[in-house]
Protein backbone atom coordinates (compact mmCIF):
# COMPACT_ATOMS: atom_id res chain seq x y z
CA UNK A 1 0.00 0.00 0.00
CA UNK A 2 3.57 2.16 0.08
CA UNK A 3 5.95 2.88 2.22
CA UNK A 4 5.60 4.35 5.82
CA UNK A 5 7.06 7.27 6.78
CA UNK A 6 6.88 8.57 10.11
CA UNK A 7 5.17 12.09 10.85
CA UNK A 8 7.25 13.36 12.99
CA UNK A 9 5.89 13.04 16.45
CA UNK A 10 8.25 12.29 18.65
CA UNK A 11 7.23 12.31 22.34
CA UNK A 12 6.69 8.29 22.65
CA UNK A 13 7.86 5.85 19.66
CA UNK A 14 5.29 3.76 20.62
CA UNK A 15 2.73 6.60 19.59
CA UNK A 16 4.26 7.32 16.76
CA UNK A 17 1.53 7.88 13.87
CA UNK A 18 2.42 6.78 10.45
CA UNK A 19 1.20 8.29 6.72
CA UNK A 20 1.23 6.66 3.77
CA UNK A 21 3.74 7.94 1.22
CA UNK A 22 1.34 7.54 -1.81
CA UNK A 23 0.84 9.31 -4.65
CA UNK A 24 -2.62 11.91 -4.52
CA UNK A 25 -2.97 10.74 -1.00
CA UNK A 26 -2.68 14.77 0.29
CA UNK A 27 -4.27 17.84 -1.53
CA UNK A 28 -2.23 20.90 -1.62
CA UNK A 29 -3.53 22.02 1.70
CA UNK A 30 -2.49 19.08 3.01
CA UNK A 31 -6.38 17.56 3.39
CA UNK A 32 -6.07 13.78 3.05
CA UNK A 33 -7.80 12.46 0.15
CA UNK A 34 -9.16 9.57 1.18
CA UNK A 35 -10.65 8.96 -2.32
CA UNK A 36 -7.28 7.66 -3.47
CA UNK A 37 -7.79 4.80 -1.48
CA UNK A 38 -10.85 3.63 -3.79
CA UNK A 39 -10.84 0.87 -6.73
CA UNK A 40 -12.47 1.03 -9.36
CA UNK A 41 -14.36 -1.89 -7.81
CA UNK A 42 -15.31 0.57 -5.03
CA UNK A 43 -16.86 2.78 -7.30
CA UNK A 44 -19.10 0.59 -8.89
CA UNK A 45 -20.62 -0.13 -5.62
CA UNK A 46 -21.12 3.20 -4.99
CA UNK A 47 -22.04 4.15 -8.34
CA UNK A 48 -24.85 1.00 -8.41
CA UNK A 49 -26.27 2.09 -5.16
CA UNK A 50 -26.87 5.14 -5.77
CA UNK A 51 -28.42 4.50 -9.27
CA UNK A 52 -30.80 1.59 -7.28
CA UNK A 53 -31.98 4.10 -5.01
CA UNK A 54 -33.05 6.76 -7.12
CA UNK A 55 -34.82 4.35 -9.45
CA UNK A 56 -36.30 2.42 -6.69
CA UNK A 57 -37.72 6.17 -5.68
CA UNK A 58 -39.02 6.90 -9.27
CA UNK A 59 -40.75 3.57 -9.32
CA UNK A 60 -42.85 4.60 -5.96
CA UNK A 61 -43.33 7.87 -7.85
CA UNK A 62 -46.01 6.68 -10.78
CA UNK A 63 -48.78 6.16 -8.58
CA UNK A 64 -48.74 10.00 -6.49
CA UNK A 65 -52.16 11.35 -7.41
CA UNK A 66 -53.08 13.17 -4.43
CA UNK A 67 -51.72 14.57 -1.50
CA UNK A 68 -53.17 11.18 0.54
CA UNK A 69 -50.58 9.49 -1.81
CA UNK A 70 -47.99 11.55 -1.62
CA UNK A 71 -48.01 12.45 1.85
CA UNK A 72 -49.78 9.22 4.03
CA UNK A 73 -48.24 6.41 0.84
CA UNK A 74 -51.82 5.80 0.18
CA UNK A 75 -51.80 3.98 3.71
CA UNK A 76 -51.02 0.41 2.11
CA UNK A 77 -47.75 0.50 3.15
CA UNK A 78 -46.53 -2.64 4.82
CA UNK A 79 -46.18 -2.57 8.95
CA UNK A 80 -42.77 -3.89 9.10
CA UNK A 81 -41.98 -1.50 6.45
CA UNK A 82 -42.38 1.43 8.26
CA UNK A 83 -40.96 -0.08 11.17
CA UNK A 84 -37.71 -0.35 9.74
CA UNK A 85 -38.00 2.95 8.21
CA UNK A 86 -38.43 4.94 11.61
CA UNK A 87 -35.35 3.48 12.66
CA UNK A 88 -33.68 4.81 9.57
CA UNK A 89 -35.14 8.31 9.91
CA UNK A 90 -33.72 8.62 13.10
CA UNK A 91 -30.40 7.31 12.07
CA UNK A 92 -28.11 9.48 10.12
CA UNK A 93 -24.63 9.71 9.02
CA UNK A 94 -23.80 11.37 12.35
CA UNK A 95 -25.13 8.50 14.08
CA UNK A 96 -22.70 5.98 12.12
CA UNK A 97 -19.69 7.98 12.51
CA UNK A 98 -20.23 9.55 15.68
CA UNK A 99 -21.56 6.33 18.10
CA UNK A 100 -18.49 4.90 17.76
CA UNK A 101 -16.56 8.22 18.08
CA UNK A 102 -18.13 8.22 21.58
CA UNK A 103 -16.98 4.76 22.57
CA UNK A 104 -13.66 5.29 21.15
CA UNK A 105 -13.07 8.27 22.78
CA UNK A 106 -15.05 7.07 26.28
CA UNK A 107 -16.78 3.97 27.01
CA UNK A 108 -20.17 2.65 25.73
CA UNK A 109 -22.38 4.16 28.57
CA UNK A 110 -24.54 5.76 25.75
CA UNK A 111 -26.37 2.88 25.51
CA UNK A 112 -28.71 3.94 28.25
CA UNK A 113 -30.17 5.90 26.48
CA UNK A 114 -31.14 3.26 24.26
CA UNK A 115 -33.13 2.52 27.65
CA UNK A 116 -35.77 5.10 26.83
CA UNK A 117 -35.96 4.83 23.41
CA UNK A 118 -37.61 1.33 23.57
CA UNK A 119 -39.93 2.94 27.12
CA UNK A 120 -41.26 5.32 25.23
CA UNK A 121 -42.08 3.70 21.54
CA UNK A 122 -44.46 1.34 24.49
CA UNK A 123 -46.19 4.01 26.09
CA UNK A 124 -47.04 5.70 22.37
CA UNK A 125 -47.96 2.58 20.85
CA UNK A 126 -50.56 1.90 23.67
CA UNK A 127 -51.50 5.43 24.20
CA UNK A 128 -51.07 7.28 21.31
CA UNK A 129 -51.46 5.27 18.04
CA UNK A 130 -54.99 5.33 18.43
CA UNK A 131 -55.29 9.20 18.45
CA UNK A 132 -53.27 9.19 15.05
CA UNK A 133 -55.29 6.20 13.61
CA UNK A 134 -59.16 7.70 14.58
CA UNK A 135 -59.11 9.61 11.37
CA UNK A 136 -57.17 10.62 8.77
CA UNK A 137 -54.58 13.13 9.79
CA UNK A 138 -51.37 14.47 8.32
CA UNK A 139 -49.14 15.97 11.01
CA UNK A 140 -49.87 15.70 14.83
CA UNK A 141 -50.60 19.63 14.54
CA UNK A 142 -53.93 18.84 13.49
CA UNK A 143 -54.98 17.30 16.51
CA UNK A 144 -54.32 20.55 18.76
CA UNK A 145 -56.15 22.65 15.95
CA UNK A 146 -59.21 20.04 16.82
CA UNK A 147 -59.27 20.33 20.77
CA UNK A 148 -57.14 23.70 21.35
CA UNK A 149 -58.24 25.41 17.94
CA UNK A 150 -56.22 27.24 15.08
CA UNK A 151 -53.74 29.07 16.89
CA UNK A 152 -51.86 26.66 18.75
CA UNK A 153 -51.61 24.43 15.48
CA UNK A 154 -49.96 26.91 13.37
CA UNK A 155 -47.50 27.83 16.03
CA UNK A 156 -46.63 24.08 17.11
CA UNK A 157 -46.13 23.94 12.89
CA UNK A 158 -43.75 26.84 12.85
CA UNK A 159 -41.68 25.86 15.65
CA UNK A 160 -40.96 22.11 13.81
CA UNK A 161 -40.59 23.96 10.48
CA UNK A 162 -37.86 26.83 11.64
CA UNK A 163 -36.18 24.21 14.11
CA UNK A 164 -36.32 20.89 11.80
CA UNK A 165 -34.45 23.52 8.99
CA UNK A 166 -32.00 24.02 11.70
CA UNK A 167 -31.63 20.66 12.94
CA UNK A 168 -31.63 18.75 9.76
CA UNK A 169 -28.92 21.21 8.02
CA UNK A 170 -26.73 20.82 11.01
CA UNK A 171 -27.07 16.93 10.20
CA UNK A 172 -26.45 17.61 6.41
CA UNK A 173 -23.23 19.35 7.55
CA UNK A 174 -21.78 16.92 9.19
CA UNK A 175 -22.72 14.03 7.23
CA UNK A 176 -20.63 16.15 3.92
CA UNK A 177 -17.57 16.61 6.00
CA UNK A 178 -16.71 12.99 5.47
CA UNK A 179 -18.23 12.71 3.33
CA UNK A 180 -16.26 15.59 1.56
CA UNK A 181 -12.90 13.34 2.82
CA UNK A 182 -13.92 10.17 0.76
CA UNK A 183 -15.16 11.14 -2.23
CA UNK A 184 -11.89 14.19 -2.36
CA UNK A 185 -12.12 17.80 -3.03
CA UNK A 186 -11.76 17.17 -6.88
CA UNK A 187 -15.14 15.27 -6.62
CA UNK A 188 -16.82 17.50 -4.61
CA UNK A 189 -15.89 21.10 -5.92
CA UNK A 190 -17.08 19.81 -9.45
CA UNK A 191 -14.07 20.32 -10.76
CA UNK A 192 -13.02 23.27 -8.58
CA UNK A 193 -16.26 25.33 -9.62
CA UNK A 194 -17.60 25.68 -6.10
CA UNK A 195 -16.35 25.27 -2.31
CA UNK A 196 -15.79 21.29 -1.92
CA UNK A 197 -18.50 21.34 1.13
CA UNK A 198 -20.69 23.11 -0.75
CA UNK A 199 -20.63 20.59 -3.57
CA UNK A 200 -21.16 18.28 -1.52
CA UNK A 201 -23.69 19.51 0.43
CA UNK A 202 -25.50 20.17 -2.87
CA UNK A 203 -24.38 16.60 -4.08
CA UNK A 204 -26.13 14.82 -1.52
CA UNK A 205 -29.30 16.63 -0.56
CA UNK A 206 -30.25 16.55 -4.66
CA UNK A 207 -29.51 12.83 -4.89
CA UNK A 208 -32.43 12.77 -1.90
CA UNK A 209 -34.50 15.22 -3.44
CA UNK A 210 -34.47 13.39 -6.47
CA UNK A 211 -36.65 10.45 -5.41
CA UNK A 212 -38.48 12.67 -2.42
CA UNK A 213 -39.91 14.75 -5.16
CA UNK A 214 -41.08 11.91 -7.40
CA UNK A 215 -42.20 9.60 -5.10
CA UNK A 216 -43.51 11.52 -1.36
CA UNK A 217 -43.23 9.35 1.59
CA UNK A 218 -43.61 6.30 -0.02
CA UNK A 219 -40.46 6.38 -1.55
CA UNK A 220 -38.79 7.30 1.25
CA UNK A 221 -40.07 4.63 3.86
CA UNK A 222 -38.62 1.68 1.10
CA UNK A 223 -35.83 3.54 0.19
CA UNK A 224 -35.04 4.03 4.29
CA UNK A 225 -35.99 0.37 4.40
CA UNK A 226 -33.29 -0.77 2.13
CA UNK A 227 -30.68 1.65 3.70
CA UNK A 228 -31.61 0.56 7.01
CA UNK A 229 -30.76 -3.04 5.42
CA UNK A 230 -26.99 -1.68 4.08
CA UNK A 231 -26.03 0.30 7.32
CA UNK A 232 -26.62 -2.75 9.25
CA UNK A 233 -24.86 -4.63 7.40
CA UNK A 234 -22.17 -2.57 7.24
CA UNK A 235 -22.29 -2.35 11.47
CA UNK A 236 -22.02 -5.93 11.55
CA UNK A 237 -19.42 -6.48 8.99
CA UNK A 238 -17.26 -3.72 11.05
CA UNK A 239 -17.92 -5.37 14.23
CA UNK A 240 -16.94 -8.46 13.16
CA UNK A 241 -14.01 -7.58 10.76
CA UNK A 242 -12.33 -5.62 13.11
CA UNK A 243 -11.38 -8.64 15.67
CA UNK A 244 -9.96 -10.82 12.81
CA UNK A 245 -7.13 -7.81 13.10
CA UNK A 246 -6.49 -7.85 16.54
CA UNK A 247 -3.66 -10.21 17.67
CA UNK A 248 -6.21 -12.66 19.81
CA UNK A 249 -9.16 -12.31 18.06
CA UNK A 250 -12.38 -11.39 19.76
CA UNK A 251 -12.07 -12.32 23.03
CA UNK A 252 -8.30 -10.88 23.40
CA UNK A 253 -10.47 -7.53 21.94
CA UNK A 254 -12.36 -7.89 24.76
CA UNK A 255 -10.68 -8.41 27.43
CA UNK A 256 -8.16 -5.57 26.45
CA UNK A 257 -11.11 -3.43 26.34
CA UNK A 258 -13.22 -4.50 29.76
CA UNK A 259 -9.84 -3.82 31.25
CA UNK A 260 -9.27 -0.13 30.03
CA UNK A 261 -12.58 0.64 31.37
CA UNK A 262 -13.95 0.96 27.55
CA UNK A 263 -17.48 -1.59 28.26
CA UNK A 264 -18.19 0.13 31.52
CA UNK A 265 -22.21 0.38 30.47
CA UNK A 266 -24.13 1.51 33.54
CA UNK A 267 -23.63 5.27 35.28
CA UNK A 268 -26.33 5.32 38.36
CA UNK A 269 -25.24 9.17 39.54
CA UNK A 270 -27.97 11.42 38.64
CA UNK A 271 -26.75 14.56 36.97
CA UNK A 272 -27.97 17.18 34.81
CA UNK A 273 -24.12 17.52 32.88
CA UNK A 274 -22.28 15.08 31.30
CA UNK A 275 -21.28 11.93 31.85
CA UNK A 276 -24.62 10.27 30.69
CA UNK A 277 -25.68 7.92 33.76
CA UNK A 278 -29.23 5.86 33.90
CA UNK A 279 -31.43 8.32 34.97
CA UNK A 280 -30.95 10.44 31.82
CA UNK A 281 -31.83 7.31 29.50
CA UNK A 282 -34.92 6.27 31.92
CA UNK A 283 -36.46 9.83 32.03
CA UNK A 284 -34.84 12.45 29.73
CA UNK A 285 -34.51 10.10 27.14
CA UNK A 286 -37.99 8.58 26.99
CA UNK A 287 -39.42 12.16 27.29
CA UNK A 288 -37.49 12.94 24.57
CA UNK A 289 -38.31 10.00 22.34
CA UNK A 290 -42.26 10.69 23.31
CA UNK A 291 -41.67 14.28 21.42
CA UNK A 292 -39.55 12.72 18.46
CA UNK A 293 -41.68 10.03 17.87
CA UNK A 294 -44.86 11.50 19.23
CA UNK A 295 -44.97 15.09 18.89
CA UNK A 296 -42.68 15.91 15.56
CA UNK A 297 -43.77 15.25 11.85
CA UNK A 298 -40.37 13.57 11.07
CA UNK A 299 -41.27 10.15 12.67
CA UNK A 300 -44.77 10.24 13.25
CA UNK A 301 -45.86 10.97 9.46
CA UNK A 302 -44.15 7.50 8.94
CA UNK A 303 -46.82 6.14 11.57
CA UNK A 304 -49.53 8.16 10.02
CA UNK A 305 -48.43 6.05 6.82
CA UNK A 306 -50.04 2.54 8.61
CA UNK A 307 -53.64 1.27 7.66
CA UNK A 308 -54.80 0.29 11.14
CA UNK A 309 -53.72 1.14 14.53
CA UNK A 310 -52.99 -2.38 14.68
CA UNK A 311 -50.13 -2.05 11.99
CA UNK A 312 -49.23 1.18 14.05
CA UNK A 313 -48.35 -0.14 17.10
CA UNK A 314 -46.94 -3.13 15.31
CA UNK A 315 -44.71 -0.94 13.45
CA UNK A 316 -43.38 0.93 16.69
CA UNK A 317 -43.03 -2.21 18.45
CA UNK A 318 -40.59 -3.61 15.75
CA UNK A 319 -38.68 -0.37 15.87
CA UNK A 320 -37.97 -0.47 19.90
CA UNK A 321 -37.27 -3.87 18.64
CA UNK A 322 -34.33 -2.95 16.42
CA UNK A 323 -33.11 0.25 17.86
CA UNK A 324 -31.08 -0.96 21.21
CA UNK A 325 -29.12 -3.33 19.53
CA UNK A 326 -28.52 -1.07 16.07
CA UNK A 327 -26.72 1.05 18.98
CA UNK A 328 -25.02 -1.65 20.77
CA UNK A 329 -23.25 -2.94 17.45
CA UNK A 330 -22.14 0.88 16.62
CA UNK A 331 -20.29 1.47 19.99
CA UNK A 332 -18.85 -1.92 19.76
CA UNK A 333 -17.81 -0.80 17.03
CA UNK A 334 -15.97 2.30 18.37
CA UNK A 335 -14.92 -0.02 20.92
CA UNK A 336 -13.05 -2.99 18.42
CA UNK A 337 -11.33 0.52 16.92
CA UNK A 338 -9.97 1.72 19.51
CA UNK A 339 -8.12 -1.74 20.13
CA UNK A 340 -7.30 -2.17 17.06
CA UNK A 341 -5.53 1.53 17.36
CA UNK A 342 -3.72 0.75 20.14
CA UNK A 343 -1.90 -1.69 17.80
CA UNK A 344 -1.52 0.11 14.84
CA UNK A 345 -0.81 3.20 13.56
CA UNK A 346 -3.22 5.31 11.64
CA UNK A 347 -2.34 5.53 8.10
CA UNK A 348 -3.95 9.04 7.54
CA UNK A 349 -3.32 10.92 10.27
CA UNK A 350 -6.83 12.32 11.92
CA UNK A 351 -7.99 15.90 10.69
CA UNK A 352 -7.40 18.87 12.89
CA UNK A 353 -10.08 19.66 15.24
CA UNK A 354 -12.52 21.74 12.99
CA UNK A 355 -15.78 23.75 14.14
CA UNK A 356 -17.75 21.29 16.24
CA UNK A 357 -16.21 18.29 14.87
CA UNK A 358 -13.56 16.29 17.07
CA UNK A 359 -10.65 14.35 15.46
CA UNK A 360 -12.25 11.15 16.85
CA UNK A 361 -15.99 10.99 14.24
CA UNK A 362 -13.23 10.54 11.37
CA UNK A 363 -11.42 7.32 12.61
CA UNK A 364 -14.42 5.28 11.52
CA UNK A 365 -13.95 6.30 7.68
CA UNK A 366 -10.13 6.71 8.39
CA UNK A 367 -10.48 2.61 9.07
CA UNK A 368 -13.23 2.02 6.29
CA UNK A 369 -10.55 3.76 3.37
CA UNK A 370 -7.32 2.19 4.73
CA UNK A 371 -8.04 -1.48 6.34
CA UNK A 372 -10.89 -2.95 4.67
CA UNK A 373 -10.52 -4.87 1.16
CA UNK A 374 -11.60 -3.57 -1.88
CA UNK A 375 -15.39 -4.23 -2.53
CA UNK A 376 -16.31 -4.55 1.17
CA UNK A 377 -14.70 -0.77 1.56
CA UNK A 378 -17.25 0.09 -1.22
CA UNK A 379 -20.21 -1.52 0.69
CA UNK A 380 -18.92 -0.07 3.99
CA UNK A 381 -19.30 3.45 2.61
CA UNK A 382 -22.37 3.13 0.54
CA UNK A 383 -23.66 2.23 4.55
CA UNK A 384 -22.48 6.05 4.99
CA UNK A 385 -24.09 7.57 2.03
CA UNK A 386 -27.38 5.30 3.02
CA UNK A 387 -27.62 6.68 6.32
CA UNK A 388 -26.92 10.17 5.41
CA UNK A 389 -29.58 10.39 2.14
CA UNK A 390 -31.99 8.44 4.63
CA UNK A 391 -31.68 11.60 7.14
CA UNK A 392 -32.62 13.98 4.20
CA UNK A 393 -35.06 12.73 2.54
CA UNK A 394 -37.19 12.14 6.02
CA UNK A 395 -36.78 15.85 6.96
CA UNK A 396 -37.68 17.15 2.69
CA UNK A 397 -40.48 15.18 3.25
CA UNK A 398 -41.83 16.07 6.82
CA UNK A 399 -40.97 19.88 6.36
CA UNK A 400 -43.11 19.25 2.87
CA UNK A 401 -46.02 18.14 4.75
CA UNK A 402 -46.20 20.82 7.53
CA UNK A 403 -45.74 23.47 5.10
CA UNK A 404 -48.29 22.12 2.66
CA UNK A 405 -51.13 20.25 4.72
CA UNK A 406 -50.74 22.72 7.85
CA UNK A 407 -50.72 26.04 6.35
CA UNK A 408 -50.88 26.31 2.56
CA UNK A 409 -54.02 23.99 2.32
CA UNK A 410 -56.01 25.42 5.44
CA UNK A 411 -54.88 28.98 3.79
CA UNK A 412 -55.85 28.29 0.37
CA UNK A 413 -58.50 26.37 0.21
CA UNK A 414 -61.26 25.12 -2.38
CA UNK A 415 -58.62 23.97 -4.64
CA UNK A 416 -58.48 20.53 -6.56
CA UNK A 417 -55.77 17.63 -5.71
CA UNK A 418 -53.81 18.10 -8.29
CA UNK A 419 -53.03 21.62 -7.15
CA UNK A 420 -52.09 20.11 -4.03
CA UNK A 421 -49.61 17.48 -5.28
CA UNK A 422 -47.65 19.71 -7.17
CA UNK A 423 -47.75 22.32 -4.27
CA UNK A 424 -46.05 19.35 -2.48
CA UNK A 425 -43.50 18.38 -4.46
CA UNK A 426 -42.80 22.25 -5.20
CA UNK A 427 -42.80 22.59 -1.31
CA UNK A 428 -40.15 19.49 -1.26
CA UNK A 429 -38.11 21.71 -3.90
CA UNK A 430 -38.10 24.83 -1.15
CA UNK A 431 -37.18 22.62 1.35
CA UNK A 432 -34.50 20.52 -0.02
CA UNK A 433 -32.58 24.23 -0.90
CA UNK A 434 -33.24 25.82 2.56
CA UNK A 435 -31.30 22.71 3.91
CA UNK A 436 -28.34 23.19 1.70
CA UNK A 437 -28.39 26.77 2.74
CA UNK A 438 -28.80 26.33 6.41
CA UNK A 439 -26.13 23.80 6.42
CA UNK A 440 -23.78 25.74 4.32
CA UNK A 441 -24.40 28.52 7.02
CA UNK A 442 -23.38 25.78 9.81
CA UNK A 443 -20.05 25.85 8.58
CA UNK A 444 -19.42 29.20 10.41
CA UNK A 445 -20.80 27.73 13.81
CA UNK A 446 -18.50 26.34 16.33
CA UNK A 447 -20.02 24.19 18.12
CA UNK A 448 -22.05 21.85 15.38
CA UNK A 449 -21.57 18.31 16.82
CA UNK A 450 -23.21 19.27 20.28
CA UNK A 451 -26.11 21.43 18.36
CA UNK A 452 -26.85 18.38 15.98
CA UNK A 453 -27.67 16.67 19.29
CA UNK A 454 -29.43 19.78 21.08
CA UNK A 455 -31.25 22.02 18.47
CA UNK A 456 -34.45 19.49 18.32
CA UNK A 457 -34.60 19.80 22.62
CA UNK A 458 -34.95 23.76 21.77
CA UNK A 459 -38.61 22.90 20.80
CA UNK A 460 -39.58 19.09 21.75
CA UNK A 461 -40.78 19.76 24.82
CA UNK A 462 -42.71 22.72 23.59
CA UNK A 463 -44.32 20.29 21.02
CA UNK A 464 -44.97 17.51 23.62
CA UNK A 465 -46.46 19.66 26.15
CA UNK A 466 -48.87 21.29 23.57
CA UNK A 467 -50.03 17.57 22.85
CA UNK A 468 -50.46 16.32 26.28
CA UNK A 469 -52.78 19.52 27.06
CA UNK A 470 -54.91 18.78 23.36
CA UNK A 471 -55.19 14.97 24.58
CA UNK A 472 -55.51 15.56 28.46
CA UNK A 473 -56.40 19.07 29.57
CA UNK A 474 -58.15 20.75 26.80
CA UNK A 475 -59.96 23.25 29.03
CA UNK A 476 -57.22 24.83 29.22
CA UNK A 477 -57.67 26.72 26.22
CA UNK A 478 -55.56 28.23 23.10
CA UNK A 479 -54.44 31.34 24.86
CA UNK A 480 -52.61 29.25 28.07
CA UNK A 481 -51.43 26.38 25.53
CA UNK A 482 -49.62 28.77 23.60
CA UNK A 483 -48.13 30.87 26.03
CA UNK A 484 -46.53 27.42 27.57
CA UNK A 485 -45.30 26.84 24.51
CA UNK A 486 -43.64 30.64 23.94
CA UNK A 487 -42.21 30.39 27.66
CA UNK A 488 -40.78 26.61 27.00
CA UNK A 489 -38.71 27.78 23.65
CA UNK A 490 -37.82 31.06 25.46
CA UNK A 491 -36.43 29.19 28.29
CA UNK A 492 -34.25 26.23 26.45
CA UNK A 493 -32.63 29.23 24.52
CA UNK A 494 -31.36 30.77 27.54
CA UNK A 495 -30.22 26.80 28.81
CA UNK A 496 -28.88 26.09 25.52
CA UNK A 497 -27.44 29.14 24.18
CA UNK A 498 -25.07 30.69 27.07
CA UNK A 499 -22.93 27.58 27.98
CA UNK A 500 -21.98 27.22 23.84
CA UNK A 501 -20.95 30.71 23.32
CA UNK A 502 -17.78 31.03 24.13
CA UNK A 503 -17.48 35.15 25.28
CA UNK A 504 -20.35 33.52 28.18
CA UNK A 505 -19.12 30.41 28.93
CA UNK A 506 -17.37 31.69 32.03
CA UNK A 507 -20.01 33.31 32.97
CA UNK A 508 -22.56 30.42 33.07
CA UNK A 509 -20.13 28.58 34.56
CA UNK A 510 -19.30 30.51 37.55
CA UNK A 511 -22.87 30.89 37.92
CA UNK A 512 -24.52 27.80 37.45
CA UNK A 513 -21.82 25.35 37.21
CA UNK A 514 -21.60 22.91 34.55
CA UNK A 515 -23.68 22.95 31.38
CA UNK A 516 -27.04 21.29 31.56
CA UNK A 517 -27.25 18.13 29.32
CA UNK A 518 -29.33 17.88 25.88
CA UNK A 519 -31.07 14.55 27.37
CA UNK A 520 -32.62 16.48 29.86
CA UNK A 521 -33.67 19.24 27.41
CA UNK A 522 -37.41 18.16 26.34
CA UNK A 523 -38.55 17.27 29.89
CA UNK A 524 -37.45 20.61 31.19
CA UNK A 525 -39.45 22.04 28.19
CA UNK A 526 -42.36 19.70 28.89
CA UNK A 527 -42.49 21.04 32.24
CA UNK A 528 -42.26 24.45 31.76
CA UNK A 529 -45.06 24.31 28.76
CA UNK A 530 -47.64 22.52 31.22
CA UNK A 531 -46.26 24.99 34.31
CA UNK A 532 -47.06 28.12 32.10
CA UNK A 533 -49.97 26.69 30.95
CA UNK A 534 -51.48 26.09 34.31
CA UNK A 535 -50.40 29.75 35.30
CA UNK A 536 -52.36 31.48 32.63
CA UNK A 537 -55.15 29.38 33.06
CA UNK A 538 -55.41 30.38 36.35
CA UNK A 539 -54.69 34.01 36.40
CA UNK A 540 -56.67 34.57 32.88
CA UNK A 541 -58.92 32.29 31.86
CA UNK A 542 -60.81 32.02 28.64
CA UNK A 543 -64.89 31.19 28.59
CA UNK A 544 -64.55 28.74 25.72
CA UNK A 545 -61.96 27.10 23.25
CA UNK A 546 -64.16 27.96 20.19
CA UNK A 547 -64.20 31.84 20.68
CA UNK A 548 -60.59 32.22 21.89
CA UNK A 549 -59.38 30.07 19.28
CA UNK A 550 -61.60 32.72 16.76
CA UNK A 551 -59.82 35.41 18.16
Amino acid sequence: MGRRLWDGHDSNPSERRFVLAKPNTFSLDGTPLMHGYFSPADWVVIFAYLGGIIGLGVWFGKDQRNTRDYFLGSRNIPWWGIGVSIVAAETSALTIIGVPAIAYGSNILFIQMIVGYVIARIILAVVMVPHYLSGEIYSPYQLLEQHLGLGPRRLAGALFLFLETMAAGVRVYVACIPIRLMLGDQLCSFGGLVDPIFGAIVLFVGLSLLYTYIGGVKAVIWTDAVQFGLFLAGGLFALFFIPTLVTGGWSAAMAQAGAAGKLAWLNTDFTFSAPFNIWMGVIGGTVLVLSTHGAEQLIVQRVLACGSVRDGRKALALSAVLIFPLFLIFLLVGVMLWVFYQAHPFQIPLPESRPGIKSNDFIFPIFMMTEVPHILKGFLIVAILSAAMSSISSAITALASVSTMDFVKPLVGGRDEAFYLRWSRYSTVFWALALVFTAWLTREVQFVLNAAFSLRGLTSGALLGALILALFWRRVGPRAAMAGMIMSVLVMNVIYWPPNIPSLQGWWTRTFGAEIFWPWFTLIGTCVTLGVAWIVRSVWPERTVAAASAM
